[in-house]
């Protein structure tokens, strides 16, 4: 058949631009495969998974998290994430650095990170990303976002207060929204910045940080009546206690420190309790008197773990209420599924376990972390992993996501491929490593250092303050995890584990090298360290004798209290 030339030019001027069409929808859905996605990392204070729906725990039935627990089913959780310091500002300071906190210098409570070391934010903006921090900051230092909105400090539940930017330099910007509760006014906060500051043509990294379930626990009035006529589940360690639990570093010689290490849910503590503190705290709910003679101290410990419990779970609710609203700002935005979103807390948390209040051991109710892990495009619903996830592995992944490169500052790895796969590298890490420095302090818990594989845990108290003073008697733990998940029974002398035992002694030691914890940090502390380590009768010796001793300067301290 003849074609004329016009005929055939406007033909192959046709094939050439519908080719030209489909090249750019085949880019297009190229470019939309390897889309970078938002990032949303969303942090409760002191949020345990023993709390949590979707970790199948004793509270499992009060249903306190259903859009946590739905996050969970539409995603990946972590069975073994762990903080590699249990108190709130060192693993927040972990998680913007990616480093341990002998190397970010974050030690305790007093600590801060300078705007030009937040390396995840900086990192974040300079990938193209528009950066934001909504909530519970405690860095001390000017949050190095392009957008900050963070309460001071520990912030307040109510008549929350926040630092911006403005006109006067950090940290004298503050507004302030009278009667309001913090996990409202955050979620507020948050949406708004989405509905009003967010650049459509950027992807965003987004912290928002609530600051409940911190104690003292002080819920929406709303909340009142959750849980009000309901017997919550109590542990049964918070009652019985095998012999076998602890050692002379938690108890005592004989057990005459179970009254002064580990601040308690009843009687037990001497110098804090939530039986002596929550009537305090709130007068006008709890009407026991902790010294009334006709409570036994089972009843009070009875009374004081209910209030808690409740007080706890209700702003829990809270959270996950609030929670609720942005993630259906995202679904209605369209932003959902293209977001990678984090949830987790900055430790776990004591819910009685032990008769134990706070966090800061090394035990696991409190060393674990709740870490839920949701981007449909790529992770698998419903999936679940029980590999060793630590805090300072966090920002590796979120910047895995972002397409940046991990810089060498940072000691954590990213665990993108196990999100993903389900599957850990061969060469991925298997153990946790843990340290607690502010030695009994607030909670009367000693100097600490562990190591955490998948089936045991090795704690080292050496019980000392970072001046080597203020010694309580050292000692060591292990405890067999498939068999004892609880930690009840230390089994550091018994000969059948000797074997285990300085294995994970040895990869203790290697893991403080390798992760540049060699004790240059605090070299008296180091000297407490190295002086009980090998552990002989000798040391035991020792111990009684500085067990005897800090018995003595702690009733010395209360009676002098009492006289004042």
């Amino acid at each position: 058949m003849f074609i004329s030339s016009t005929r055939l030019f406007r033909l192959l001027t046709f094939v050439s631009f519908a080719g030209l069409i489909l090249a750019n929808v085949h880019a297009q859905q190229a470019d939309q495969g390897n889309q970078r996605p938002n990032i949303l990392f969303i942090m409760s204070d002191d949020h345990t998974a023993q709390s949590i729906g979707a970790y199948a725990t004793l509270l499992k039935d009060l249903n306190p998290t259903p859009t946590i627990d739905k996050l969970a089913a539409e995603g990946m959780r972590f069975d073994n994430a762990f903080c590699t310091n249990g108190i709130c500002t060192p693993s927040r300071a972990c998680i913007i650095t990616g480093q341990y906190n002998h190397i970010n210098g974050v030690f305790d409570l007093g600590g801060h990170i300078k705007p030009e070391n937040q390396t995840l934010p900086i990192l974040m903006r300079e990938a193209g990303y528009q950066t934001a921090i909504v909530g519970k900051w405690h860095l001390e230092q000017e949050p190095n976002f392009d957008y900050y909105k963070v309460v001071p400090g520990q912030g307040k539940y109510f008549n929350t207060e926040f630092r911006v930017q403005g006109e006067k330099p950090w940290p004298k910007n503050l507004v302030k929204y009278p009667g309001r509760h913090s996990s409202d006014v955050i979620t507020d906060s948050t949406l708004e910045w989405f509905k009003q500051k967010r650049d459509p043509n950027k992807p965003f990294f987004v912290c928002h940080q609530f600051k409940a379930p911190h104690d003292y626990f002080e819920n929406h009035p709303r909340y009142d009546s959750y849980l009000a006529d309901v017997e919550i589940p109590e542990p049964k360690s918070l009652w019985e206690l095998p012999d076998t639990y602890g050692s002379i570093a938690t108890r005592g010689y004989q057990d005459e420190l179970t009254r002064h290490i580990g601040t308690s849910i009843g009687r037990r503590n001497l110098r804090r309790s939530y039986a002596e503190d929550l009537p305090k705290q709130f007068p006008n709910e709890f009407k026991w008197d902790f010294n009334d003679p006709n409570l036994s101290d089972d009843k009070i410990k009875h009374l004081a773990y209910q209030a808690y419990l409740k007080k706890y779970l209700r702003c829990v609710k809270g959270v996950d209420d609030n929670l609720a609203r942005l993630i259906e700002y995202l679904r209605s935005e369209d932003l959902l599924d293209n977001t990678l979103i984090m949830y987790t807390g900055d430790q776990g948390f004591w819910l009685g376990e032990k008769d134990y209040q706070d966090k800061r051991w090394a035990y696991d109710p409190s060393q674990r972390m709740p870490l839920i892990v949701r981007y449909p495009k790529a992770i698998a619903a419903n999936s679940s992993s029980d590999a060793i996830v630590e805090n300072v592995d966090f920002p590796a992944l979120m910047l895995d996501y972002a397409g940046v490169e991990i810089p060498e500052s940072m000691q954590g790895r990213s665990f993108r491929g196990i999100c993903e796969t389900g599957v850990e590298p061969a060469d991925w890490k298997k153990s946790a490593y843990y340290r607690y420095w502010m030695h009994m302090a607030h909670h009367d818990n000693p100097g600490e250092m562990a190591i955490r594989t998948k089936t045991h845990k090795l704690i080292y108290f050496y019980g000392c303050d970072y001046e080597g003073e203020n010694q309580t008697p050292p000692a060591w733990e292990l405890y067999d995890l498939v068999k004892d998940p609880e930690e009840l029974n230390n089994v550091y002398d018994e000969p059948d584990y000797a074997q285990v035992r300085d294995e994970l002694k040895l990869q203790l030691a290697q893991r403080r090298q390798e992760i540049g914890d060699d004790g240059s940090h605090y070299p008296k502390c180091e000297s407490v360290v190295q002086e009980f380590w090998d552990y002989d009768k000798e040391d035991h010796e020792r111990a009684i004798e500085i067990s005897a001793a800090f018995r003595e300067r702690r009733e010395e301290m209360l009676e002098k209290k009492a006289r004042n």
